[in-house]
Order: structure tokens, then C-alpha cells, then sequence
């Protein structure tokens, strides 16, 4: 008899990241999970000793890649601070990410741990931000304000439905970018 395959532990995150960004924390049910990704029970239990650990993991890929692996693209990619702020501008608000980062926004509203988690994840990409500014920008309240905005853009991007006549979102994200880099 041939062993059965168990569904990867990575598997069960990312369709927890959908159901997050669909349904909030309470979307995250382990037989909904199970159900959609034609797994049994017995497969997530040998990833995750409860849901409150899947919560957590969901919590901690969120962060990784909302944060880590951003950053590290940004600095991969840009030459210079002004170049690093206009990929930020154009990967952050577009990315596949932002769903979930809305529905945790949402979720800290009502969970103090998450509210912390949040609030760490923010300073660290509003310092990320700081740090970019300032090297061009000599006024550190000056710098504070335009990070500030990019990082409103980003998140504020996300809830608009407005339509923008003649430019896309993403072209008027662009504008909106480059009016913060003069």
C-alpha cells in the first residue's frame, strides 16, 4: 500500500492567507481549510498542533514576507534611495500581500497580541522608509511626512474604489510617488 501524500505545511499557510484575506481570523477553520485543499484533518494536525498555531504562522509569513522580503527586494533592486521609494510605490500597493495586511489591520483592532505584531511590522517599514528619506531629505519632519504618505498610499490603495478618468491606479500611484520624491 502506498503511502499517502500529507499536504505541505506551506500549502495550509498560504490557503490560510486566502481565507484571512477573505473572511478575517474567524474565516481561518481548520475542516473549511481541510475541505478546500481535499486534505484530512490528520494532514494539518501534523503541521500545526491547533489553530491557534496556524494563526501564529499565518501571522509570522505575513511578516516575512510584508517585511523581510520586501526589503530585501527593494535593496536588491534599487540603486538609490530615490529608486528604492519608487519600487516601493509600485510593488508594495500592487502586491498579492496587501489583502491580508488589510485583514490584519482589521483583526488588531480587536486582538491586542495582533495589534502589538502590527504595530512592529509598521515601525519597522515606516524606519525603512525614514531611512530612505533622510538621505535625501535634510529635514528629519520633512522626511517623517513623506514616509508618512508613502506608507498611506500603500495601505489607503487598497480601500479606494475611485476611478481615475484617463490614468490607471497604478499610474496615478506613480505620480503620486514621484510628488513625493521633488
Amino acid at each position: 500500500m502506498a503511502a499517502t501524500a500529507r499536504t505541505p505545511r506551506d500549502t495550509w499557510i498560504e490557503e490560510g492567507l486566502r481565507a484571512l484575506a477573505a473572511g478575517g481570523p474567524d474565516a481561518v477553520r481548520v475542516d473549511v481549510l481541510a475541505k478546500t485543499l481535499g486534505a484530512t484533518r490528520g494532514s494539518f494536525y501534523w503541521h500545526f498542533k491547533n489553530r491557534e498555531a496556524l494563526l501564529e504562522a499565518l501571522l509570522d509569513t505575513w511578516e516575512q514576507k510584508g517585511a523581510d522580503q520586501i526589503i530585501a527586494r527593494i535593496e536588491a533592486e534599487g540603486t538609490d534611495a530615490r529608486d528604492k521609494v519608487r519600487l516601493l510605490g509600485t510593488v508594495v500597493p500592487l502586491s498579492p500581500l496587501m489583502p491580508v495586511d488589510l485583514a490584519i489591520r482589521d483583526w488588531a483592532r480587536r486582538d491586542p497580541a495582533v495589534a502589538e505584531r502590527l504595530r512592529r511590522v509598521d515601525n519597522r517599514r515606516m524606519g525603512y522608509l525614514r531611512t530612505l528619506f533622510s538621505s535625501f531629505c535634510p529635514d528629519p519632519g520633512d522626511a517623517e511626512a513623506r514616509s508618512m504618505l508613502v506608507f498611506s498610499l500603500a495601505i489607503a490603495n487598497q480601500s479606494l474604489a475611485a476611478d481615475h478618468s484617463t490614468h490607471s491606479r497604478a499610474e496615478v500611484l506613480a505620480l503620486a510617488t514621484e510628488h513625493l520624491l521633488t
